[in-house]
């Protein structure tokens, strides 16, 4: 079952890929030989610019990228995805989910419709994607599922991005999940941990706000210049050669790893907020219960590390 060829080029879906870290990983994966879908929302509209683009730069470089209308607000929309794929191409071998979007500011002056229009997009979206895509990958037998996560999940992460750190905690969660789930039929779970990238991506640029103003309002008298400087207080903590490409090739080497040796988390971090810290100690924590569960099996030689 996984004695295949991992060098073969391989059949990939990316969610989130109009701009910051999916624009970079479709391109590097198309540059590495490989078939890309770039899952965009909205492609006749709003991002027609970013299909262009990639259109464009299929064409200077030769490779095999192509955009494909992907909401993943939107079941329908997730499974008309896939379907297209699998028409044109016969195959779906890797889904990397990093549709993603970002709020800043006091976790109380949020709605609770706005926390749950975040974990739609960047939790039930994924959801949506993997029912959509795996039933064609177990029936293969093999293929892999790439989250982008957050450094927050396990680092020292700062306040006044509650909502969205909360978010990125639950697909985490989601994911250790899959991972164990989905190896007796060939599949690996991988879980790229970026750190606070200020830069090389919109995150911080497109974030959302809080609806409740009057609230948000009443956080200014004592964090206020806190808030302000949020963002340049992080940007402070990375190296100014720091690179969000750093993700995209991270991306890449995993999806040219042979399957089952894959680690289960892979940290591009160079703030170094100490996330890989207590991950190492995490992992060793659920591969011990595993083996005293007697769940060994569920333990590729990458996951367990």
């Amino acid at each position: 079952m996984r004695n295949h060829d991992h060098r073969h080029p391989r059949t990939i879906l990316v969610t989130g890929a109009s701009s910051g870290f999916g624009a970079l990983t479709v391109r590097a994966l198309a540059d590495a030989g490989h078939t890309v879908y770039a899952g965009i929302r909205q492609t006749a509209g709003r991002n027609a610019s970013a299909v262009a683009g990639l259109d464009g730069y299929a064409a200077d470089h030769g490779v095999s990228l192509h955009a494909v209308e992907l909401d993943v607000t939107s079941q329908d929309s997730a499974d008309a995805a896939v379907a297209r794929v699998l028409a044109a191409e016969g195959r779906l071998d890797v889904v990397v989910h990093n549709a993603g979007h970002m709020v800043t500011g006091p976790a109380e002056a949020f709605t609770p419709e706005q926390l749950a229009d975040l974990y739609d997009v960047n939790v039930l979206g994924a959801q949506r994607v993997n029912r959509a895509a795996l039933p064609r990958l177990r029936e293969r037998g093999e293929g892999l599922l790439v989250w982008i996560g957050s450094s927050s999940t396990r680092g020292g992460c700062p306040p006044f991005l509650g909502p969205y750190f909360a978010a990125k905690a639950a697909m985490d969660a989601l994911a250790v999940s899959y991972a164990g789930e989905l190896v007796r039929f060939g599949i690996d779970t991988a879980i790229v941990v970026p750190g606070a990238f200020t830069s090389g991506t919109n995150h911080f640029l497109h974030a959302g706000t809080p609806a409740d103003t009057g609230r948000a309002a009443a956080y200014d008298e004592r964090y206020g210049t806190l808030l302000a400087g949020l963002d340049q207080r992080l940007a402070a903590l990375i190296p100014p050669d720091a690179d969000a490409a750093e993700v995209a090739r991270a991306v890449v080497r995993l999806v040219d790893l042979p399957g089952g040796r894959r680690p289960l988390r892979t940290h591009v971090d160079p703030a170094r907020d100490g996330s890989e810290v207590v991950s190492a100690v995490a992992g060793r924590v659920r591969a011990e219960f595993f083996r005293r569960a007697g769940l060994d099996d569920l333990l590729t030689p990458g996951s367990s590390l």
